[in-house]
């Protein structure tokens, strides 16, 4: 599953470009010093990953406490299914509806706190506009928070957004050092194509995991723990 977020960030990271990229470019990097450059772009990743983690673990914790009621199979069948079903619907449907309007406050008051990040210059400064990124709405993010509640565990619900993020650094490196590589309306024409497909992919990944079929990685048996109800009484 680890894999499959990775990949879902990687090819991800070319629809984030419109989100984050803008954040990218005005990144208040030292230009001329390649090696100062190049710490100050890994601390702007750090902070975002650190940001993914924190996601990852409190999804992670909901996900968990599903998991104690025992509808932990039947949750990542429904999830997988959400997934598929977000692909398949038109996004002119979700756009009717305002789902967003109770968190604009809180996204205005994260690009509020970036546009003081981006006015300073210190090393500090790229982990937090990193971190802050981080917690910017994304649609590839909430595939990954998903995914995080589905897994049931905290640890690896962590570290499935943290591969998500893992997945997006590549091509956001490559938008500071070289952005206007990716300008090409091919290339982001073929890959916004593939994301949906992958994403749909993983959904029947985590149908599959919740049936329990027994297939190792892909979809183990449920374990259930039997407690014995005969007592010797003396």
């Amino acid at each position: 599953m680890l894999v499959s977020a990775f990949i879902l960030g990687l090819l991800g990271s070319f629809h984030c470009i419109g989100m984050c990229g803008p954040i990218a470019f005005m990144l208040p990097l030292d230009h001329k010093n390649y090696l100062n450059k190049f710490f100050q772009i890994s601390l702007y990743h750090v902070g975002r990953l650190l940001a993914y983690s924190i996601i990852g673990l409190f999804f992670g914790l909901i996900g968990k406490s599903l998991n104690i009621f025992g509808i932990q199979q039947g949750l990542s069948i429904g999830i997988g299914i959400l997934m598929i079903l977000l692909v398949l619907i038109p996004s002119s449907l979700f756009m009717k509806y305002s789902f967003s309007k109770p968190i604009y406050k809180i996204i205005s008051k994260v690009k509020s706190a970036l546009g003081k990040e981006l006015k300073k210059k210190t090393p500090d400064t790229f982990l937090t506009i990193g971190f802050l990124n981080g917690f910017l709405p994304c649609g590839l993010v909430y595939m990954a928070v998903f995914g995080a509640i589905a897994l049931g565990n905290i640890m690896d619900s962590s570290m499935y957004v943290f591969f998500f993020g893992l997945g997006t650094i590549p091509l956001m490196t490559i938008v500071v050092y070289a952005g206007n590589l990716l300008k090409g309306k091919w290339i982001r024409k073929h890959v916004q194509k593939a994301i949906p497909v992958f994403v749909v992919m993983i959904g029947l990944l985590f149908i599959l995991r919740g049936m329990g079929l027994g297939i190792p990685y892909v979809s183990p048996k449920q374990s259930v723990e039997i407690v014995s109800s005969n007592f010797e009484c003396h």
